[in-house]
């Protein structure tokens, strides 16, 4: 799979932990770590049209920086999670950041 289209299926599944989160009762729902979502997405999305179009031998300077930023604010949602007692949230996002990691790696 080329790099666009893994890093388009990243973006895809910070979609879905959006939604998912956001969507969860009041009583479960951490709302600063659904603000930290929303902020890696948005931070996600505004490359989302454009990766394809990056060249490749210029595609870590331009998406490492993004990669290793939603990563930490992803990792400190997952935590935010965990330190509630919420270990099935806390998998979820740890799986995204998983891929988040894996890419960074093959750039």
């Amino acid at each position: 799979m080329k790099i666009a289209d893994r890093y388009r299926l990243i973006v895809e599944q910070a979609r879905t932990l959006v939604k998912t989160f956001s969507d969860q009762p009041d009583g479960k729902r951490i709302d600063r770590a659904v603000g930290l979502l929303e902020k890696g997405l948005a931070e996600l999305r505004e490359w989302e049209e454009r990766v394809g179009e990056i060249p490749q031998m210029r595609l870590e300077s331009k998406l490492s920086p993004v990669l290793l930023s939603v990563h930490t604010t992803y990792d400190r949602a997952r935590v935010l999670y965990e330190d509630n007692g919420s270990e099935a949230e806390g998998a979820q996002i740890w799986e995204v950041e998983q891929m988040i990691y894996r890419l960074l790696n093959d750039l």
